[in-house]
């Protein structure tokens, strides 16, 4: 044994009978996955002393004994390192360029075996041998600009100049994983082989090199050289790929423009003065907000997963499931479902919204078809997977069974007992519902413990949050199964408590109400959707509740002021009553707080309407001009709020998962971390005193919680990591 350590072994052998060769074999102890931490790099740097100080050898290996070869650094560590600021950054990545260098500079020819996932760090790491051999199940790549950062490992001079720089472009921009094929085809790895295969594979590829074959000396000129691009060149490279990319990132993600920032400077250089120019951006971008709240998100993210897998360990088997009311809804349900290889029964008493359901399915299928994501036959194959019927004969063998019919508490009533009589006694029954309490659905069923809600967010195959809803009598049980059924349609469930609006909706009605109140003083809505997308919403309040639809609105807002009239019933018409009245529903209309035209792609777009702004302004008490800071506030303190209440009132567990139900549910800014991190970020006391003022002038719904105000006068903060306290949330 050359080296052994907690994460690492060094062993040698000799290669099929011939010249002594070493295998580096990462396989950190008591971990399901090889992660990149201090500890680890250390023991990196030991390990690769230890096979330099072996005479003899003639190659080396870089293996993993886990399923995934190298998830990446421990991003659990990031917050504490970046505090340490950026002198210490720096040094901090020179220190790693000196060990990745070793390995790159071994008196022998080199080869990573990449069994799975190898990712950030990972990936990083297999650039450092002179060759790559990829299992063809493996993905690899390098994801570090979704976390606000980039490659700092030597990912940004070793990738493109491997792959060619539009190629290193594209993957480090996007923060992609990419397959074993497409890593082939760009020149990423040298061969794809079956996993079985992997380790004679790369032992081929050393002695090929040691006889001669393959040149490992010119492959390593290639690396630590400038790039292969004259200034021409550079500038069509660069300066396209910087436009095409700051369209896509959009101006709150500095990170992608940042990579390409790097690679430009540094492809006349060669190796050492490039990684220092790779140091020096990735401390600049590891001390920004953005970078901070998304690390913030990886982290909840991490919370999230680890506690849906606690729900997964103690559920009884989903394997078949049933969806009550086809349509768009009941479509969705069943494609996603059927999609990730549930079976599910599609019903409806209409033989017309059935035939919708299938065709929302077929549509889905269809699209993934279109993108490559699926051959012809699997779409056939997973078709089948979707049993329409208009009958409950088969309702006897399902194990969970979501209802989905329109959201009309009789009707609803109507259904779950019909169906509770259909199914067998442990069959779980959930319901889709927006707003309606559980604990007022269960009423009348015999078996409450096995009824909770399950509340997908439109269009369900692309929103990724299920809002899985305890009502009062709802068993331990019935939340395990729903969670684990909701973790196999792909989706990230979270589990709250019953209340009106549960969590999602219960925290953005706050956030209408905020935009009536401006709206009704005189603000243009339009003004306030640019000011809020600016911010970082997908959508302003104005287009959301037209894609959202009036009719929905109405009824959620009614529901919302029943549960807390205090701060949510209004006196008066609001804009929102205002349009619905007019019969202005939104994009299911086509009119709504815009006018809606099909685009070349037949998708809605919005466009000014003088009927909606005529209505608007009849409702206008006053005409005041806002400040955009005035606006944000105004916009973002009742959301906020509502979220503290909710944590507060235990409908949600943790801050993570409250701030990762709303930006997975209703798209909040993700570089902004969620609510309770804005609320972090602005620091408490400057919150509360905001908030303060304003409730001052509009009421309760801008009033502080008594708890949140001893929170902040003793310097508390949601998050225990540090740091936020530099950023500036406006």
């Amino acid at each position: 044994m050359i080296y052994q350590g907690n994460a690492i072994a060094v062993a040698s052998d000799t290669n099929n009978g011939g010249e002594p060769i070493a295998t580096l074999t990462f396989d950190l102890k008591g971990e399901s996955v090889n992660k990149l931490s201090s500890a680890v790099v250390a023991e990196l740097g030991e390990a690769v002393e230890a096979i330099a100080a072996t005479q003899g050898l003639s190659g080396l290996v870089i293996t993993s004994a886990k399923d995934a070869f190298i998830v990446g650094a421990d991003i659990t560590e990031f917050h504490g390192l970046f505090e340490k600021g950026e002198d210490y950054l720096v040094e901090m990545n020179q220190t790693v360029h000196a060990i990745f260098n070793a390995i790159e500079d071994l008196p022998f020819p080199t080869v990573t075996a990449i069994n799975g996932l190898a990712l950030g760090g990972g990936c990083e790491i297999t650039l450092t041998t002179d060759f790559r051999v990829m299992a063809d199940t493996a993905k690899i790549g390098l994801p570090e600009t979704k976390l606000g950062i980039l490659p700092g490992w030597g990912g940004c001079v070793r990738l493109p100049r491997l792959i060619g720089a539009d190629n290193a472009i594209e993957w480090i921009a996007g923060g992609t994983e990419n397959r074993a094929d497409a890593a082939l085809k760009v020149g990423a790895v040298d061969a794809v082989v079956p996993g079985e295969c992997l380790e004679a594979a790369a032992r081929d590829i050393l002695a090929r090199a040691n006889a001669g074959e393959l040149d490992y000396r010119a492959r390593r000129d290639e690396k630590t050289s400038p790039l292969k691009l004259d200034a021409i060149e550079q500038m069509m490279v660069f300066e396209t790929a910087k436009g095409y990319v700051a369209g896509k990132a959009g101006p709150h993600y500095p990170a992608p423009i940042e990579a390409i920032k790097v690679i430009q400077k540094g492809a006349g250089e060669g190796r050492e003065r490039c990684q220092a120019i790779e140091a020096k951006a990735f401390a600049k971008l590891a001390l920004t907000d953005v970078c901070y709240n998304l690390v913030g998100l990886f982290i909840n993210d991490q919370v999230v997963k680890k506690k849906g897998s606690q729900y997964v360990k103690q559920a009884q088997a989903v394997n078949q499931t049933a969806v009550l009311g086809a349509g768009i809804m009941g479509g969705g349900i069943a494609y996603q479902s059927a999609s990730k290889g549930t079976p599910i029964l599609m019903k409806d008493i209409k033989e017309d919204a059935i035939e919708l359901g299938l065709k929302e399915a077929r549509k889905l299928f269809a699209k993934q078809v279109e993108r490559k994501k699926l051959t012809t036959e699997t779409m056939a194959e997973k078709l089948t997977n979707i049993r329409p019927t208009l009958s409950y004969g088969d309702f006897g063998h399902v194990d969970l069974v979501v209802e989905a019919v329109v959201e009309n508490p009789k009707i609803k009533d109507a259904v779950l007992t019909e169906v509770e009589g259909q199914v067998g006694e442990d069959t779980i029954l959930a319901s889709n519902t927006s707003t309606i309490s559980i604990t007022r659905l269960a009423e009348n069923l015999k078996r409450p413990e096995n009824f909770c809600g399950m509340h997908f967010f439109n269009p369900v195959h692309r929103m990724p949050l299920v809002e899985v809803i305890r009502g009062e009598k709802t068993s331990d049980a019935a939340v395990a199964a729903t969670v684990s059924y909701a973790r196999a349609m792909g989706k990230t469930p979270i589990v709250v408590n019953d209340c009106p609006g549960f969590l999602v909706n219960r925290v953005l009605f706050p956030y209408f109400g905020g935009f009536s109140l401006l709206v009704e003083q005189g603000a243009d809505f339009r003004r306030v959707d640019k000011i809020m997308e600016k911010f970082g919403w997908p959508m302003g309040p104005a287009y959301l509740l037209d894609v959202v639809g009036m009719d929905t609105a109405v009824h959620a807002n009614e529901v919302m002021a029943e549960g807390f009239p205090d701060r949510m019933a209004r006196e008066g018409k609001t804009a929102i009553q205002a349009m619905y009245e007019a019969e202005r529903l939104g994009q299911k209309n086509a009119k709504g707080f815009y006018a809606y035209e099909e685009d070349k792609k037949g998708k809605p777009k919005k466009v000014d309407d003088e009927a909606a702004l005529s209505l608007v302004k009849e409702l206008a008490t006053a005409s005041q001009d806002f400040s955009d800071e005035e606006i944000i506030a105004r916009m973002m303190v009742p959301l906020c709020l509502e979220t503290v209440r909710c944590l507060e009132d235990g409908i949600v567990d943790t801050p993570a998962e409250a701030d990762m139900a709303l930006i997975y549910g209703i798209g909040f800014p993700p570089f902004r971390g969620g609510a309770l991190r804005y609320i972090d970020a602005m620091g408490l006391e400057a919150f509360v005193a905001q908030a303060e003022r304003l409730a001052e002038e509009l009421g309760p719904l801008y009033a502080p919680t008594d708890k949140l105000r001893a929170m902040a006068k003793a310097g508390e903060r949601f998050y225990s990591d540090a740091a936020a306290s530099s950023q500036n949330p406006a």
